[in-house]
Formats: structure tokens, C-alpha cells, sequence
């Protein structure tokens, strides 16, 4: 992620949680949540997802 975007992204920050969440979210908004999908996202869809709200 960070090699990806490291001209566009200033921080990654990772927040532990329990319940099995797994969320992305971009300056706030939510790129993709596991609680709603059911599943972890490739790594491809999580970059395009990303670069999407950049």
C-alpha cells in the first residue's frame, strides 16, 4: 500500500479491533468493510478501491 500510493498517502494506520473487522476507510470514508462482505478483499481490489477515492 504504502510503496503503491507513497506520493498520495501521508499515513497508514492500523487499529486493532475484535469481531473479526477488517475495514478500509480513505480520510474517513469506508473503501470496504469484511462485517459486510463476509470476506477479506484481494489485494488488487483493495488497491483499486483505494486509488479510487484518492
Amino acid at each position: 500500500m504504502l510503496n503503491q500510493f507513497k506520493n498520495a498517502v501521508g499515513e497508514v494506520a492500523l487499529m486493532p479491533s475484535s469481531g473479526g473487522a477488517f475495514e478500509i476507510s480513505v480520510d474517513g470514508l469506508q473503501v470496504y468493510s469484511k462485517l459486510e462482505t463476509g470476506r477479506f478483499p484481494s489485494e488488487s481490489a483493495v488497491i483499486g478501491d483505494v486509488a479510487a477515492k484518492l
